[in-house]
């Protein structure tokens, strides 16, 4: 018998192999793929106008139909897009790390770091390395490799991203309450961009949605909790699939 696929979409300036840590957890149970997003990875820049809609229909191509889909960070807002647009392609979704319906405090925090990005591109990078990693146990080797897929991104095409990222919330805000599908979303305690508060937010926006937050957990969860992300997603999915 055939296993399940779940398809797992990166964040912002990353690629699939922030995937890697979380895939390997996986792979016994399902068939996993870890596509690029447009303007990441190996695909080509994208222009500075793209649009949520640009990068789902970019990935759209890489999703068999009724497969579990889930999202980190950018890549969670593209997988709510692909529900909501693309229902067809999405058996469950799942969002790790996620906004939503930022508050005006939240929406000024996240763009000053888009301007910061747009100023100095290193130093944006180096903040966002510290962001998501100062504190935790994550190996140098992990990191310095975040930093190098960061690094290697073309500067007008992840500010073109970042842009999304920093505002299409506003965008899905009032689409949430029809994506029908079951839907889990996670994010950990100390993640300060995509904070709890927003997890819980997002549970309660989506019909069908439980909110779980990883303790002492960051935003690079993924990467420095692939486990304690696992173990409710495979829960998650084998609930659905005995419904």
């Amino acid at each position: 018998m055939s296993k399940p696929t779940v398809v797992l979409l990166h964040g912002v300036g990353l690629d699939h192999t922030m995937w890697e840590p979380t895939a390997a957890l996986l792979a016994d149970r399902f068939t996993v793929i870890t596509p690029d997003l447009p303007g990441h990875g190996n695909r080509p820049p994208v222009g500075a106008g793209v649009t949520l809609a640009d990068l789902a229909d970019g990935v759209a191509g890489e999703i068999p139909a009724g497969s579990h889909l889930v999202g980190f960070s950018l890549g969670a807002l593209v997988a709510q897009h692909l529900a909501l647009h693309r229902p067809a392609l999405v058996a469950t979704l799942t969002s790790v790390s996620s906004v939503c319906e930022r508050t005006e405090e939240e929406r000024t925090s996240v763009l000053a770091r888009l301007r910061t990005a747009e100023a100095d591109f290193a130093a944006s990078a180096a903040a966002s390395l510290k962001r998501w990693y100062e504190g935790t146990d994550v190996d140098a080797g992990r990191v310095a490799r975040t930093e190098a897929t960061l690094l290697a991104n073309d500067v007008g095409s992840f500010l073109g991203c970042y842009r999304v990222f920093a505002t299409a919330d506003v965008e899905l805000g009032p689409g949430l309450g029809s994506i029908a599908v079951p839907a889990l979303a996670v994010t950990g305690e100390n993640d300060p961009g995509s904070t709890p508060e927003m997890t819980r937010r997002l549970a309660a926006a989506l019909p069908d949605c439980r909110a779980v937050i990883v303790p002492g957990a960051r935003h690079m969860l993924p990467v420095e909790r692939p486990q304690a992300l696992v173990d409710p997603l495979t829960t998650f999915l084998g609930e659905c699939a005995h419904v």
